[in-house]
C-alpha cells in the first residue's frame, strides 16, 4: 500500500454546540448520515461525538485535495462505537477512485472543547 494523501483537522465542540442550538435539523441535513446522528445522540452531549465527525469529513476531504464545495458532507461518514473508520458515497467515493484510494485510515480523539481527527488515505503499490 501506499499512502495517496494525509489530512487533519481541529472541531471546536462550542462550535457545534452553537450549531446543534441554532436549528439542528439543518445542521442535520447538511453535514451528517443518519447512522452519525443516532450515534452522537446516545451520547447526553452530543456535541464531542458530531465535532469529531465534523472534523474527519474534513480531514477525508483534505486527504483526497478538495474540499466541501465539491464533496457533500454526507458524501463521508464517520464511524464510531469502536475503532472509528470512513464510508464514502457518491462523489467522495467517485473521487477516491479517480484518486486510486482504496482505504482510508482514521484516527479520533476530542475533549470538552475539542475534536481532532487524523486522515491516512492509501491506494495499492503498484
Amino acid at each position: 500500500m501506499e499512502i495517496i494523501g494525509l489530512g487533519v483537522d481541529l472541531a471546536e465542540v462550542s462550535r457545534v454546540r452553537r450549531l446543534l442550538a441554532k436549528d439542528p435539523e439543518a445542521f442535520r441535513r447538511r453535514c451528517f448520515t443518519d447512522t452519525e446522528w443516532e450515534y452522537a445522540h446516545r451520547f447526553s452531549d452530543p456535541s464531542e461525538r458530531l465535532a469529531a465527525r465534523f472534523a474527519g469529513k474534513e480531514a477525508v476531504m483534505k486527504s483526497m485535495f478538495t474540499g466541501w464545495r465539491r464533496i457533500p458532507w454526507r458524501d463521508i461518514e464517520i464511524t464510531g462505537g469502536g475503532p472509528p473508520g470512513v464510508n464514502l458515497f457518491g462523489k467522495a467515493k467517485q473521487r477516491a477512485a479517480m484518486l486510486g484510494i482504496v482505504d482510508v485510515k482514521i484516527t479520533v480523539t476530542h475533549t470538552g472543547d475539542t475534536a481532532m481527527v487524523f486522515v491516512v488515505s492509501v491506494g495499492e503499490h503498484t
